[in-house]
């Protein structure tokens, strides 16, 4: 695809996050051929692709689940070069993962509780009907396992679960995969609703476009493990490349 949108995010307001030339992958297999991004703060940005094209990997890479082989990361100005992922949760980086991984055996409750270890008993506490206000499902299954919620809701329940570790940056790793369309529709405009009240900034990866670009304010096209497109959300929804590719026009 022609690189025909490529305005800079930056422009707006500083970077968050900023990623120079990233290269990872598993073993001797590179996944990520120095792919290069920034996320303005108080921003939703999406990075769009096929299976395959790199997305998990890069998100394993930027939370330290997987070694960087080249490049740079840095958040607020800061290299992330050799920091855990606790110490990345701690200075308010959270992945919520693609296939959600509650914990089926444990209630609702617990899972959220879960999502704050990083912080003492009683700001969790205090934060847990804030964070439920978005999600009155969840609210509503406050007691239930969580193995007995839908697919729609344990990705709610994901979402909430980092939203209680109080993140600054929170990434989403295919928050649409197996939700019913009705559920995938009010998940994305409770994630619009949270960056717009708490100006929390955004890093989501999906294979679905349309859903994507329409939350986002800007977004990464990559295709095996590079980056082929980028531009504002407006722009690449009307992408003539972007809408045959992903939008089925």
């Amino acid at each position: 695809m022609a690189n025909d949108a490529d305005t800079s995010p930056i422009g707006r307001t500083r970077a968050l996050l900023q990623v120079e030339q990233l290269s990872a992958g598993y073993d001797k297999i590179m996944a990520l051929h120095g792919i290069s991004l920034e996320v303005p703060e108080a921003s939703v940005v999406c990075v769009l692709g096929a299976n395959g094209a790199g997305k998990t990997t890069l998100l394993r890479a930027l939370s330290g689940l997987l070694p960087v082989a080249g490049g740079s990361v840095a958040f607020d100005g800061q290299s992330l070069a050799q920091v855990p992922t606790e110490t990345l949760v701690r200075r308010g980086i959270v992945h919520v993962p693609q296939g959600r991984m509650v914990f089926a055996q444990l209630s609702v409750r617990d899972n959220l509780v879960l999502g704050g270890y990083t912080r003492r008993a009683a700001e969790v506490n205090d934060d847990m009907d804030r964070v439920l206000s978005y999600f009155p499902r969840l609210k509503e299954r406050i007691g239930s396992r969580a193995g007995t919620l839908s697919g729609g809701e344990q990705q709610m329940l994901a979402i909430a679960r980092g939203l209680l570790s109080r993140p600054r940056l929170l990434m989403l790793d295919e928050p649409s995969m197996g939700v019913a369309p009705i559920l995938k529709d009010a998940i994305f405009e409770t994630l619009r609703e949270i960056r717009d009240r708490e100006r929390l900034t955004l890093l989501v990866v999906e294979q679905d476009a349309d859903i994507a670009l329409d939350i986002s304010d800007y977004g990464y096209v990559i295709e095996t493990g590079a980056v082929v497109m980028q531009g504002p959300a407006a722009d690449l929804a009307n992408n003539e490349d972007i809408r045959r590719a992903y939008l089925g026009a």
